[in-house]
Order: C-alpha cells, then structure tokens, then sequence
C-alpha cells in the first residue's frame, strides 16, 4: 500500500489548519470569479501549482499568497462553503476531530460583522460534521500587527459564538516583527470566556516568543514551537507541563524554519518526551494533507508504529474538547490503531 493510502487509514486529529489558506482550487476559481478577483491562473490545476508556495524566503514572504485567498471570502456564502468543504476534504483523509482557524477581521472588507463571519464558518462546519461524522471546531485567530483593541473584539465575538462551535482563540502573523504581549488583554478575555487558547510561536522567532506566549498569553498549546529546541531548560518546562506543540512539517520548510525535513525537531521533541501534535498548516498553499504528512514526518525522520500512535493520540488528548470527549476518542484511536 502507498504510503500516504497507509495513512489515511489512521483515525486523526487536525489541530492546526488555517481556513484562508485551504480552499480547493476549483472553489477558488469559482469564488474569484463571483468576486471579479483576478487569479494568476484559470484552471485547477495551474492554480494549485501556482498558490503552493515553493519559493517564500521566510514566514512574511509565505503569508503574501493569501492577500488572493482573502479577497474572495467576503460573503458568509464564500465562508460557508469553504468551511463544508474542509470538512468533507479532512474525513476524505481519515479526519475524524478537526479543528480549522480564521481571523474573521479579515472578512471584513465589505461590511460583513464579526458575528456574521464566525457565524458563516460555523454553519459550514457544522453541515458538514453532521453530513461526514467528523467533529469539527472553530478556532479564531487574531493577527500580531492588529491593533490590542481589535484582538479584543474578536476575542469577545469568539465568546459570543461559542455554541457556534467556537473553542480556541489564536495569535497568528509576523511573528518575527510584532510580539505576543500587546494582546494580553485579549487572551484575559478569552480565557475568562473559558476559551483554549494556543498561539503561533517558535516559527520566525526563537524560543523567546514561546516563553512570552506561556507567560504573557497563557497559551495552553504553540503552533509550531519549531524553535524551542534552541532552550532546554524552556523545552523542559514545555514537557513537564504537557504543553501540546502543533507541528507542521512542510510548512516549516516552506518558510526556511528548517531547510530538510530530516533535520526537524521533532524527532528530538519525541525523543525528549515532548507531547506533539502533527498538523498541515494550509492544504493549498502548502498541497499538503494530514496523511501526507504523517508519511513525510514517518520517511523523514524514521519514526516507529509505536512514535507514530503516539502522534495520533496526542492530537485526541490535545483537541479543545471536554475531557470526557478527549478520552473517548483516545480510547477509540488506540483500539483502531491497536495500542490499547
């Protein structure tokens, strides 16, 4: 069997994929179209050669492609659909708990609210959980070069819709130029809202921002934490504690965080007895899949049956669910995957 078919068949959890950067090509085409959006091609294919991103130079470069992608979702239409069709692409690929983020500000731009773009996302999510038996979540992200007041309203409309399926709150952006600590007041209010919160950090900056986004934004999980490596006594405090890193291996290569995927950390971080999650970060702008990744982190880095199971349930037990939810899904990962 190939290697990716081997990997679909595994239960997973998809903790850490952004919405603007997962559209399937034809959708893109078609939403552009409607939007009267210029694309730099005209057929499926050529767009997803054209928006995977080989040639970025760092993280900033990586996150110009999706000026395209956010052009086209202004409509709760445009949101609703591609948040049903995420849906149905990650129970394609074995998904059973995906967790997909947005920063709704950006949907902004011809006069949609807050509240009427998590709304939107949330109504695809949930057609589409109910359609695939797949449970799936929203998690809203603000952006590091926002203004604090706007992170705290998209905070406080995160709060609002979480019986929309809303159950993380997210920093994301230039993280090599705009520190987490300016939205502190944010994350208080997420947390208050009783909101998990995880925070992109470790990706275009070192360890620091990692230790800024436990102490100053109470993250409970780090997207990517790619840089932790480079502080033990950091790296030590992240394990004992349990704190859930979001790896995602191509895009961290895409964006020169590591320059060959054998050389990721994450082998060191199993080794270490890190708890790590495998995420895709952006199905299109990566032309990646979960499965796909599992089998470039399973050749890369030569992980065993027993390191790639305990991949697989670290995505369960790190998920923002209820605990009684969490473990009832840890318990039907190990039987599937036999390690009960």
């Amino acid at each position: 069997m190939p290697a990716r078919e081997r990997f679909v068949r595994l239960p997973k959890a998809e903790l850490h994929v952004h919405l603007d950067g997962s559209l399937r090509p034809q959708t893109l085409l078609d939403l552009a179209r409607a939007a009267r959006v210029d694309l730099p091609a005209a057929d499926p294919g050529s767009i997803r050669r054209a928006f995977r991103v080989d040639d970025a130079r760092n993280l900033e470069d990586y996150l110009r492609r999706f000026a395209l992608t956010v052009a086209v979702l202004q409509t709760p239409e445009a949101l609703e659909r591609v948040a049903f069709e995420m849906v149905a692409d990650a129970a394609s690929d074995g998904v059973c708990c995906l967790e997909v983020r947005y920063c709704p500000l950006l949907s902004c731009a011809n006069g949609l609210t807050l509240d009427e773009i998590i709304a939107a996302v949330g109504r695809g999510l949930r057609r589409g959980a109910a359609l695939h038996a797949v449970r799936a979540a929203m998690i809203c992200c603000t952006l590091r070069h926002l203004d604090p007041s706007q992170s705290e309203a998209i905070a406080e409309a995160a709060i609002r819709h979480r019986g929309d399926g809303v159950v993380g709150f997210d920093l994301a952006g230039g993280e090599g130029t705009h520190g987490a600590a300016l939205h502190r007041g944010a994350f208080e209010i997420a947390e208050r809202g009783r909101l998990g919160i995880t925070v992109h950090a470790g990706e275009a900056a070192g360890p620091e921002s990692i230790a800024e986004a436990i102490f100053e934004c109470r993250a409970q999980r780090i997207g990517h934490g790619t840089r932790l490596v480079e502080d033990p006594a950091l790296m030590a405090y992240v394990r004992d504690r349990a704190i859930p890193i979001e790896i995602n291996l191509s895009s961290n290569l895409q964006t020169r965080v590591v320059l060959r995927a054998d050389r990721h950390p994450l082998r060191r971080f199993l080794d270490e007895g890190l708890t790590v999650t495998l995420s895709s970060d952006n199905w299109l702008m990566s032309d990646v899949t979960l499965s796909s990744e599992y089998a470039l982190a399973a050749e890369s880095l030569d992980l065993t049956p027993a390191e790639i199971a305990t991949l697989v349930l670290n995505g369960f037990r790190s998920a923002f669910l209820p605990r009684p939810i969490r473990e009832d899904l840890v318990r039907e990962a190990a039987l599937r995957l036999d390690v009960a």
